[in-house]
């Protein structure tokens, strides 16, 4: 059997057709592979969770009977790191279930705090 002329070109442009669709899908799309796409995920869920506790936090400080000495503290800390470990030792950071404080939660509560204290 004899293939016709226009067979070649045509399978060949569906070939190249098909990489370009993946390459510019994966490049230009925004095309994600499975696991990346969990990653993303799990750290915008993440993300969300310690968005959420920070009210939390907030209230765990200002229900702190030595809140004021603290606040002036923290507002003396200039380092973001120290800042994270003065909540987490304060122990604001620390969830009313949980057995330790979440260094995350702390971070973005002595952010807030020390916004705070500033103004």
């Amino acid at each position: 059997m004899k293939t016709p002329a226009w067979l070649k070109p045509a399978v060949m442009g569906a070939v190249v057709g098909a990489i370009a669709t993946v390459v510019l899908g994966f490049s230009q799309g925004g095309w994600v592979r499975g696991s990346t796409a969990d990653r993303i995920a799990e750290q915008r869920s993440e993300a969300a969770v310690t968005a959420a506790l920070v009210p939390v936090c907030i209230s765990q400080s200002n229900s702190d009977p030595d809140s004021p000495a603290k606040f002036a503290q923290l507002g003396a800390i200039k380092s973001s790191y120290e800042r994270r470990d003065f909540v987490m030792k304060a122990g604001w950071a620390t969830v009313p279930a949980a057995d330790k404080p979440n260094g995350d939660l702390a971070a973005a509560c002595a952010d807030v705090l020390a916004k705070a204290t500033q103004s």
